[in-house]
């Protein structure tokens, strides 16, 4: 029996995590749900210091970086009797002496090294502190950052290099047996300080892919059968190195930016990430950013490899500043944008680091694993690590609606990459995983129903639920994997308010007429989704008994449309078809600008016109199949529905006969939306009679 008054905080965390289990705190690095692992040991101080020497890390930083790895001692206080280190005496102390020696202050890594009990196999840790975390959303007082090195102290070989990754939600960075001789050379991201690897020639630059004669700088795994990351190695990279952009924002503190706070006298707007680089928030820009550069290694930190270093840092033992007892500061704040409705879903995400030596990696590295099949692979060859148990994956990759080439102006949107990097929250656990090339991969998610956000700087916030089985298959958002979100400047929200209505609607898609299917998620009440005003779309609800509701929206001008109490089955689906139909037609007329007097005669634009009045004939037969329907009388609908689909028919062969009447865009709109009324026709003489 545990006696819970002796127990210390890192034993209380230990005893209710287990020695796989996520630790608490925003300390970079995902924590692996793995199984039970051996007890760890740590290695005498002699072989620990011959093993940090051996394989200290070399850091290539970003030429914009403002917070290098230091020693947090010189800012300890004492509070209620704890050793602490508080996040204003960090930050202005650590700025001060930084502007007076015109050098990073301090220049420390601190080591540790742990042994599985029974097994040849170590692990030297490697822990960095920075006195400040400036990233697009998660951003806070202190940094610590992690790099594993898992060596064979027998074979005096390394196994597996581990380093964190943006937080406990992304995959980590990780690379499968090494060259015996290799060591750790680490690319620190702007700002967050989280740790890209590279182990080739081109040692200051990410390389996801293997080239011809060079291995990619990540081992980890591919996702297989996820369309939208088919063959790419889940793992965070570098923005900015990868081709790229990810704008930084300001933090902000009772309003203002902390540069402006009365506490940090020594921090100027320069002592942090370049202008150049930051937005103030992701709502002040109307559209996504095209400007901002691309990374640029500045200042190389190294202890006594051979590799040139500019900065030599001090190698020190974590037990040296296990007596601090917490990082403290207040939580900072900038307006993270979500639609109204998840407000209350993802507050908070914005946290404060804890202390290394409270997490269960700590003393179990192995916890850091993020690839399964590395944990397996340790496992195969040390009985000390337990197999993978598998965690649950929500991929997504975010593009941008944009108004389409091959539509007519302002009726029809495709897809394409956003230009700059997203962020992505999950309700369950609200912390921001970036995207890397545009694909976001959220991991560790429990199994049940999440609400899925994503923002990004100039876009208008996308929020969707997604459900999250307990299989090893990924859980994709968005449609087969794709979310679109749509510049602030061209984005309508499209309201749908089921409240009040007798179905029990289940689900909301939204289609473009060129971009096809957008958005496609489960709803519950009210639900909304920014599209993109220059699009025509088809807008459908289902119901728990898979009756379908259709119904057109037009945004164009509107910064808002509502769908009020919608309704499914056949009375509107036939609404929808006299509507599309109807204004199929007038688009028709409109360009050919008709005038006809109902004169048959061959002239030019007879073609066109004649495809215009099967279009009204199309409509005028499925207003009346609504009106049967609303009456209860579902045979009188289908027999006009019926006419529908022969009028449809005709619709398409009279497209064909156009010739040069009609605008090749516009002869592609009115033939994608007959295809459209010919599904929905089809779903109407299959559905209920209201």
């Amino acid at each position: 029996m545990i006696d819970p008054g002796n127990l210390s905080r890192r034993d209380l965390l230990k005893a209710a995590a287990g020695t796989g289990a996520v630790g608490a705190g925003a300390l970079a690095g995902l924590q692996f749900l793995g199984g039970e692992d051996a007890p760890t040991t740590e290695v005498d101080d002699d072989r620990a210091r011959e093993l940090a020497e051996r394989f200290a890390p070399t850091l290539y930083f970003d030429a914009a970086e403002r917070w290098f790895p230091t020693d947090p001692r010189p800012y300890e206080s004492e509070l209620n009797g704890e050793t602490v280190v508080d996040g204003f005496d960090a930050l202005d102390g650590y700025t001060e002496r930084f502007t007076d020696s015109e050098a990073p202050p301090d220049p420390t890594v601190f080591y540790r090294a742990i042994r599985y009990e029974s097994s040849p196999l170590a692990v030297v840790q490697f822990w960095l502190y920075s006195a400040f975390d400036q990233f697009s959303t998660n951003f806070h007082w202190h940094d610590w950052e992690a790099v594993h090195v898992f060596v064979d102290v027998e074979a005096e070989t390394p196994q597996l290099f581990v380093a964190s990754a943006h937080s406990r939600k992304v995959p980590n960075n990780e690379f499968l047996d090494p060259d015996p001789d290799a060591f750790p050379r680490i690319l620190p991201e702007l700002g967050s300080h989280s740790s890209g690897l590279s182990v080739n020639e081109n040692r200051d630059s990410f390389q996801r892919f293997p080239l011809p004669d060079a291995v990619a700088d990540v081992t980890n795994q591919v996702l297989a059968g996820v369309e939208v990351v088919d063959e790419l190695p889940i793992a965070y990279g570098l923005p900015r190195d990868e081709g790229t952009r990810l704008p930084f924002v300001v933090p902000e503190l009772d309003g203002e930016p902390i540069y402006d706070h009365d506490r940090l006298p020594a921090v100027g707007r320069s002592d942090l990430i370049p202008a150049g680089l930051t937005v103030r928030s992701f709502e002040d820009l109307a559209s996504p950013p095209n400007d901002l550069p691309q990374r640029e290694t500045g200042l190389v930190f190294g202890h006594d490899h051979e590799d040139a270093a500019d900065v030599r840092y001090a190698l020190e033992p974590t037990a040296d500043v296990e007596h601090v007892g917490e990082f403290t500061g207040p939580q900072l704040s900038f307006e993270f944008a979500v639609p109204e409705f998840a407000e209350d879903r993802v507050a908070g995400h914005i946290t404060s680091t804890g202390v290394p030596w409270d997490q269960p990696r700590y003393d179990n590295p192995a916890a850091d694993i993020s690839d399964p099949s590395h944990r397996s692979t340790l496992a195969d060859r040390y009985d000390a690590i337990a197999g993978p148990d598998g965690a649950g994956l929500v991929v997504a990759a975010v593009q941008e609606a944009v108004e389409s080439a091959d539509a007519p102006d302002g009726e029809g949107v495709t897809t394409a990459d956003l230009g700059t990097e997203a962020v992505v929250l999950v309700e369950s656990d609200p912390e921001a995983v970036p995207t890397f090339g545009g694909v976001a991969v959220a991991a560790d998610v429990p199994a049940g129903d999440h609400r899925v956000t994503v923002n990004g700087a100039g876009v208008a916030p996308h929020s969707e639920r997604v459900t999250v089985d307990e299989s090893d298959t990924a859980t994709t958002a968005g449609v087969d994997g794709r979310i679109a979100v749509t510049a602030r400047e061209d984005a309508v929200k499209l309201r749908v308010d089921a409240d009040g209505t007798d179905a029990d609607l289940r689900a909301l898609a939204v289609e473009d007429d060129f971009g096809g299917r957008l958005y496609d998620a489960p709803l519950s009440g009210r639900d909304s989704v920014y599209v993109h005003g220059g699009g025509a779309y088809t807008t459908e609800v289902r119901d728990a008994d898979d009756e379908v509701g259709a119904f057109r929206v037009n945004p164009g001008e509107e910064s808002e449309v509502t769908i009020d109490r919608p309704r499914t089955g056949k009375a509107s689906l036939a609404s929808f078809l006299a509507a599309l139909s109807e204004e199929t037609a007038r688009r028709v007329r409109a360009e050919l600008d008709d005038d006809d007097d109902g004169d048959d005669r061959d002239e030019p634009g007879d073609n066109g016109r004649g495809v215009a009045r099967a279009l009204e004939a199309v409509a005028d037969a499925a207003s009346r199949a609504a009106e049967r329907a609303e009456d209860g009388d579902g045979n009188g609908a289908d027999q006009r529905l019926e006419a529908v689909r022969d009028r449809l028919h005709r619709v398409a062969e009279r497209l064909t006969e156009t010739d040069d009447d009609l605008p090749d865009a516009v002869t592609a709109a009115v033939g994608r939306r007959v295809e459209q009324a010919r599904r929905r026709n089809e779903q109407a003489l299959d559905a209920g009679s209201l």
